[in-house]
């Protein structure tokens, strides 16, 4: 396994592959690697061909007062965990690299930005567009893998990619759970014993709602108000969004007759954590 610091030696390094008609499955992260992520490497793997993984704390989709300083970092493990996954090369570049000094060129997509945590965060999706476009042109996948928790991301690159003509297959893979159901996340570090209990009620909440969508309910604002009564019970203080909505739009809906996204942010103590649930 190589591990990969300019963006000169990724993109040669990919032509290479290229030339020698090999296939490249490419899985963008910040690094923190938990099981979640060790998944979409192993998905990767069934792909056959070539294994990329980047490992960049993108400084573009912190907003000021965010946790990008005392974001976790530890390339050793992180590498010692990827190569038992058979990744063939880390793509782990220093700011001024991604960002050389008079950087002023931004990928935005609109509309979908807007919704869920873009609400809260109006300037992170422009982050993220604009440093996976960047990935993708660098390291030039044919795959790309990433996982449905973060459920407005996936569907923002796929856009992405869609409107501006890449030619990369987008593959969402579902979200991988702690024993207690708490969806597996870099920033649950941030969780002492009391509040790792409480965020365990954000599942519970969506079991339930799926529940009573089986049961017969409809109506969105019932459901609702029944995840955010759990999820208050369980002493977390604060949420910033509880929203049922179509998946592909990502805009709210009054009643669930179709394929819907149940997702929810909240703050547990330094952590924001996101959950979701599609309904099919």
């Amino acid at each position: 396994m190589k591990i990969v610091e300019t963006i000169q030696e990724m993109r040669k390094w990919s032509e290479e592959q290229k030339c020698d008609g090999e296939k490249i499955i490419f899985v963008p992260t910040m690094g923190a690697l938990h099981e979640g992520h060790l998944s979409l490497l192993r998905e990767g793997k069934k792909h056959g061909g070539k294994l990329v993984l980047s490992i960049y704390v993108n400084p573009t989709q912190f907003a000021p007062g965010e946790d990008f300083e005392k974001y976790p970092k530890n390339l050793e493990t992180d590498s010692a965990m990827a190569e038992r996954c058979g990744v063939d090369v880390i793509f782990a570049p220093e700011c001024n690299e991604m960002y050389p000094e008079g950087y002023q060129t931004f990928v935005e997509v609109e509309k979908i930005t807007n919704m869920l945590c873009g609400k809260a965060r109006p300037s992170h999706f422009k982050g993220v567009t604009t440093v996976v476009a960047k990935l993708f042109n660098i390291v030039r996948p044919d795959i790309a893998i990433f996982g449905k928790k973060d459920f407005q991301q996936l569907v923002i690159i796929k856009r992405m990619a869609q409107d501006l003509n890449m030619d990369i297959e987008i593959i969402g893979y579902p979200i991988v759970r702690e024993n207690d159901g708490l969806a597996m996340s870099s920033r649950n570090k941030y969780l002492n014993h009391n509040e790792r209990i409480a965020a365990a009620s954000i599942n519970k909440s969506l079991r339930t709602a799926q529940k009573m969508i089986e049961d017969g309910e409809t109506n969105a604002t019932a459901i609702v108000s029944r995840i955010e009564s759990i999820i208050e019970e369980s002493g977390i203080p604060r949420i910033d969004y509880i929203s049922i909505a179509d998946p592909q739009t990502l805009e709210d809906v009054d009643k669930i007759t179709r394929p819907a996204l149940i997702a929810i942010a909240a703050f547990v103590g330094k952590a924001r954590l996101i959950d979701n649930l599609h309904l099919k």
